[in-house]
């Protein structure tokens, strides 16, 4: 288990603290809704932190091609449908480029700033000429608003139980999901950004905010930055 991260519950638990069988339960959000409305039609999509393809199988369904990565083959055995790829995402080099590269589940909040460098630099290495990388940023009370818990109407509670900043702008964030037969907890160390931080992380790889795409400015479309 990667330090600082861990995870509880039945079946497999990846590196990060995810439990595979979780994301296998958890029901399909707007994402894809998002996401469609946000590309072109019919657009090559790289998905990195892909898991067991929860946004994955949405967005073939709406027509895309989809190549979906993550770190753990335990999440990546799940996908059908799509290419594949088990490798760490900041370490991932194709040798080929894509209309849209996706960045969501939070990554770009990693609580290590090189892991998250090497993610966006990941996004535009992998970028074709005109091509997009939407990205799933914190909401703004996500580190504040603690504790909380939100019962889904798919029949089971989350519960972000405790949140603890722990040293260089880095927090550690337990998390809990009871259903009727099954439990799981997911701690995992998270860097907090506020909106001119989080531009100035894009800015440090050579990315730049094209648009906030929901009211919230939870996703965002971003762009290479056009020389000065």
């Amino acid at each position: 288990m990667r330090k600082g991260y861990q995870g509880t519950g039945p079946g497999a638990i990846t590196p990060d603290g995810c439990a595979v069988e979780l994301y296998t339960r958890l029901p399909v959000g707007a994402e894809p809704d998002i996401i469609a409305a946000a590309v072109p039609a019919g657009a090559r999509i790289l998905e990195l932190g892909c898991g067991v393809g929860r946004m994955t199988h949405p967005l073939l369904e709406r027509g895309f091609t989809v190549t979906a990565v993550d770190e753990s083959a335990e999440m990546t055995d799940h996908i059908r449908g799509a290419r594949a790829v088990c490798s760490p995402i900041e370490r991932l080099d194709l040798g080929e480029t894509f209309d849209v590269v996706l960045l969501a589940s939070f990554l770009v909040h990693a609580g290590d700033a090189e892991v998250r460098r090497g993610l966006l630099r990941t996004c535009l290495r992998h970028l074709a000429p005109g091509g997009m990388v939407l990205i799933q940023r914190e909401g703004e009370d996500y580190h504040t608003d603690v504790p909380r818990e939100r019962v889904d109407p798919a029949g089971f509670t989350v519960r972000i139980t405790a949140d603890e900043p722990i040293g260089d702008g880095v927090h550690q964030v337990r998390c809990e999901y009871v259903f009727p037969d099954a439990e799981w907890t997911q701690t995992f160390l998270s860097r907090p950004m506020t909106r001119r931080q989080f531009e100035d992380a894009l800015a440090e790889v050579g990315l730049e905010v094209d648009a906030y795409l929901t009211e919230d400015r939870i996703w965002v479309r971003a762009l290479p930055a056009k020389p000065e």
